[in-house]
């Protein structure tokens, strides 16, 4: 590789980091502070937590590492531009390859990257948080129950004690239960205990009051009473692991018994062909980043940030992708076009790069964006010159 390729590289990979690292500290920020309840609400330390934070991570590079690509990408080479960098390269009578071939390498080689994450990385990973996450509500005991302390353990059910004895003994237990809306539940025991099997909870010497939804109370005095915690202990105990969980072997030859599967196999096919059309977005995002701002323009031709331009177009593509995914999990025709997508999209960029040209906006509506940005000159000139 030529000195002035490893220069251009060396810049975008820089550029690429700074950009990459800030915004995946952002989501993944906004991601694990959704899951706090971990600690809230089941009892979990906070290295629990943080080792739930770490697992998270990896799940959001290969989103984010496309859009790190285009900046990184547009604002090298719009710097290049201003410095008159890239008009030195042309004058020098260099090959735009020289500017372009660094790059479309960089762009193939984090494809192969995010192939790699999306397909096996990523699945072990969300299969490894829902499992730690349902594994600390899976014992009721252990987990929720505090002396003293209201305990939300599902939606709409709610428990209290006020001493836990050795073994698996409870005192003053209070359950509130008002899951069903046909009816609200409240019991009352002096003692209790949940079985060896962590799916009943015996009570002893209490009574419980139902509330109808005409407002009738109910009560009813018993010896012992047992609660059933079967259904809660299922949903919260075991990960259920959908089409996003599953490996890229998985997904070429599911298992024609899997629950998951049977309930809705065109999950599987949908994500199946996300991630194969998915690990094209950075070298289809490089094209389109050097489609923008490739090569050396004067200060007066450019109405939009090349960045802006990219990003739009990326996030175009990004969008319709999406959306082709979500269709093609009833459709299965729709699978085409979650490639027909970043392939177009590349494609194009590739053409106006090779036919040296650039893309332009209809007539119509490049005219009145010149005649918004002049109106707006106009008024931050006159605001400038007004009197304080």
């Amino acid at each position: 590789m030529k000195i002035l390729e490893q220069y251009i590289l060396r810049r975008v990979v820089l550029m690429f980091l700074t950009a990459l690292m800030p915004v995946l500290a952002i989501i993944w920020t906004t991601q694990v502070l959704q899951r706090i309840n971990l600690v809230t609400d089941s009892g979990q330390s906070v290295g629990s937590f943080m080792k739930l934070a770490t697992m998270i991570l990896p799940t959001l590079i290969s989103t984010v590492l496309p859009f790190a690509l285009v900046i990184g990408i547009t604002q090298t080479l719009t710097t290049m531009n201003n410095d008159s960098e890239l008009a030195v390269v042309d004058a020098a009578g260099a090959p735009r390859s020289i500017i372009r071939r660094p790059l479309v390498l960089l762009g193939i080689a984090l494809s192969l990257f995010s192939f790699m994450m999306v397909s096996f990385v990523e699945p072990a990973m969300r299969v490894n948080v829902r499992t730690m996450i349902s594994s600390a509500y899976a014992d009721l005991l252990s987990s929720v129950i505090e002396e003293k302390t209201f305990r939300k353990v599902e939606e709409g059910l709610y428990v209290q004690v006020s001493e836990r004895q050795a073994g698996r003994g409870l005192k003053g237990l209070l359950i509130a239960d008002s899951r069903d809306p046909a009816s609200q539940m409240i019991y009352y025991a002096r003692e209790g205990a949940v079985d060896e099997s962590g799916k009943t909870l015996i009570m002893q010497d209490g009574e419980v009051q139902r509330k109808a939804p005409n407002g009738d109370v109910t009560v009813i005095r018993f010896d012992r009473y047992a609660f059933d915690l079967s259904d809660m202990s299922q949903e919260n105990g075991q990960a259920r692991l959908g089409a996003k969980d599953r490996s890229l072997f998985e997904l070429l030859d599911p298992d024609p018994m899997d629950p998951a599967y049977k309930r809705k196999p065109g999950d599987f096919r949908a994500e199946l062909h996300r991630r194969l059309s998915s690990a094209l977005f950075p070298i289809v995002f490089t094209l389109i980043s050097l489609m923008m701002c490739g090569d050396a323009r004067s200060h007066r031709e450019a109405h939009l940030h090349p960045m802006a331009s990219a990003l739009i177009a990326s996030l175009t593509l990004f969008w319709a992708h999406n959306y082709a995914k979500s269709l093609a999990e009833d459709q299965g025709y729709f699978v085409l076009v979650l490639y027909a997508i970043p392939l177009l999209g590349g494609g194009l960029s590739l053409y106006y790069l090779i036919a040296d040209k650039r893309p332009q906006l209809p007539k119509p509506v490049s005219h009145l964006l010149a005649r918004g940005m002049a109106m707006a000159r106009q008024r931050m000139g006159q605001d400038a010159g007004s009197p304080a």
